[in-house]
Formats: C-alpha cells, sequence, structure tokens
C-alpha cells in the first residue's frame, strides 16, 4: 500500500468516533517503534517530522525509511505529515518529497516564534490549500498559539499570554471558510515540549470546551490537539533513578484526550513521551552496564519502550483494530475529489 492521503485516515476515524495518534520522528530506531505497534494492533498511523527532524535526517533519509515502511507493512495505512510547516515554501518542499499531508501553521510568523495576524494566517494557508489539494495532499491549519516551544518552533507564551491566543471558536469558523483547511489545530492550553503543567491541569488551564464549541459549530472539520504528550511519570521516574535530573512536571490526561475526541479530535499529536521512553531506556543501559558501546544494545530496548508508549497511545485513542477498515485512496483520487469540491 502506498502512503495513504491525511485525510483518509480523518475521515475513516471521525465516521467511526476515534482518533489517530501523529507520532514525531528523527530516525529509523523511531519509525520501526511506530510501524512495529501499528502491526501488532492493526492500527492506521501518521507520521510526521518537524522542520528540525528534516534538517536532522535530511529529507531523502527520511523519504525512503518512510518507503521501506510501507514495504515492509503494506497492510498498514500511513500518512506522512509535515508539522508546524513555517511558511508555503516548506509545506511545498514536502510535498516535493512525498509527504501526503503537511501543516501550514500560519499562527505564527516565518520565524517561527512571533504570532501573526488572521490576515496573514489566512493568506499563507489559503495559498498551500490550493497548491496541496491540486496534488490530492492533505492540509491542516493552526488558529491560536500554543505555549511552550519544542524543536526551535512556538512563541514561548507562557500565563495570560498564552490564555490571550486561546483559539476563538467564531473565529475558527470563518477560518475554515477562508481557508478550506482539512484540518484545525486548535489552542485550548496545552503546550510544546516536556515542561507543560506544574501540576495536573483542570479546567482552568485546559479549556476542553473550546474543543466542544468549535466541534459543534464545524462538525465536519476534523481537529488536532498539539502539545497533547501525558508526560507520564513513570518514565520520568526511569530517567532520574538512571541519572537523570528531571523535575516534577504534568502532561495532558489521557481521559482528557479522550474526552477531546468525543467532540471532533481526529489527530493527536504525540512526541514528548516517545523520547522520554527512548531516553529512560538508553540511560538504563549506560547505568547498569557503562562498558557498553554498541549502539544496537541500547537503540533495542530504546526502541522497545517506545513501541510500548505507541501502542498504549493506540489503544487509548481507539485507532487500534482499524488499519484493516480503512479504504484504499490514492492521492490522485483525493485530488480530483478536491477538484469536485
Amino acid at each position: 500500500m502506498p502512503l495513504t492521503p491525511m485525510r483518509v485516515l480523518l475521515d475513516h476515524a471521525a465516521e467511526n468516533g476515534y482518533g489517530v495518534a501523529a507520532f514525531n520522528v528523527n530516525n529509523m530506531e523511531q519509525i520501526q517503534a511506530i510501524m512495529a505497534a501499528a502491526e501488532k494492533l492493526d492500527a492506521p498511523v501518521i507520521i510526521q517530522a518537524s522542520r528540525g527532524a528534516r534538517s536532522y535526517s535530511q529529507d531523502a533519509y527520511l523519504r525512503h525509511l518512510m518507503l521501506a515502511a510501507v514495504e515492509l507493512h503494506p497492510r498498514i495505512p500511513v500518512a506522512m505529515h509535515q508539522d508546524h510547516g513555517n511558511s508555503p515554501e516548506t509545506c511545498l518542499s514536502a510535498i516535493a518529497h512525498g509527504y501526503t499531508s503537511c501543516m501550514m501553521d500560519g499562527s505564527l510568523m516565518a520565524d517561527g516564534k512571533t504570532p501573526a495576524t488572521y490576515e496573514y494566517n489566512v493568506e499563507v494557508t489559503r495559498r498551500v490549500v490550493v497548491e496541496a489539494h491540486k496534488r490530492g495532499v492533505t492540509v491542516e491549519g493552526e488558529l491560536g498559539c500554543l505555549g511552550g516551544i519544542e524543536d526551535g518552533h512556538g512563541a514561548g507564551l507562557t500565563g495570560a499570554e498564552a490564555l490571550a491566543h486561546l483559539t476563538d471558536p467564531a473565529q475558527a469558523e470563518r477560518f475554515v471558510a477562508d481557508t478550506g483547511v482539512d484540518a484545525l489545530a486548535v489552542a485550548i492550553g496545552t503546550s510544546h515540549g516536556a515542561y507543560k503543567f506544574k501540576q495536573k491541569p483542570t479546567g482552568e488551564v485546559l479549556k476542553m470546551d473550546i474543543i466542544a464549541e468549535i466541534h459543534r459549530r464545524l462538525p465536519r472539520t476534523h481537529l488536532v490537539m498539539h502539545g497533547s504528550s501525558s508526560v507520564p511519570k513513570e518514565l520520568i521516574d526511569i530517567i532520574n533513578e538512571y541519572g537523570g535530573k528531571m523535575p516534577e512536571t504534568y502532561g495532558v490526561p489521557v481521559e482528557e484526550i479522550q474526552e477531546g475526541i468525543r467532540h471532533g479530535v481526529r489527530k493527536i499529536n504525540v512526541d514528548t513521551d516517545n523520547r522520554l521512553a527512548m531516553t529512560g531506556a538508553i540511560r538504563k543501559v549506560f547505568a547498569t552496564n557503562p562498558g557498553e558501546f554498541d549502539p544496537r544494545a541500547y537503540l533495542t530496548p530504546a526502541r522497545a519502550a517506545m513501541q510500548q508508549v505507541c501502542e498504549a497511545r493506540m489503544i487509548a485513542f481507539g485507532q487500534a483494530g482499524q488499519a484493516s477498515k480503512v479504504p484504499v485512496r490514492s492521492l490522485e483520487e483525493m485530488a480530483r475529489t478536491y477538484a469536485r469540491g
């Protein structure tokens, strides 16, 4: 099965009431962990790369790793997604490298740090939608600004400033009409990175009611939760047990994500949890066997640890058992669908 347009996965998720985890990758072991989990659980997946990942791994390596993934796992529908494209040029370059989905994050200027105007966001996002849809490629947009910074991307908003940049449901309705995006990432109080909250988030900081209202206004638009790693305490404990010094921190509870799924969230970004799992496994090898120098000796348990996290998220989000039910549609078919309006 070739790489799948992300819209196909999100449409199927919407029709069947589940969410799809979108896992960030930088290397072979991460892709292997995701695909092993997907194969074991019969789960469709979204594999995504940030600009930082594309720079680190280089596009040709990532492209061929993804082609290997679909070759080795032909029954699993996989979408390849550009995460947080900072400009139309970034998105179009991803499409040229075979990505079946891209995010035009026009909520920030091209520097990936400065909050943008609504007009700028519409202009750059609409430009990507027009070009991407000609090729059958899915487009995710963003309205509002998340807190935190990851991979050099983010405005670094905190406190009252972050609350001032939450997504406005009425503006979201207008934005989808103005741009034609397939999916919309919304700012509800989540943030990038491991250090999201100093205590378990409540309705005061995690505004799930925003998602519910946007879904009421836009029942046919797929919603996206960014900054949604759960930052499990047990993963931090492993890191600290074997020499790490991570302070106490809290992520987004899985039950809150499940609430979002009930209100139209179809794509959930997960990155930090996998980084924590791999880091803990590697630290354990080095601490318990300080003479070890074979990368396979520490990357193999790291890969297994990440696979466990992926499996847990796939089950929690409801995508397990769905891969074999997803219809097969090519980019060419999606392009014809978009052309028909």
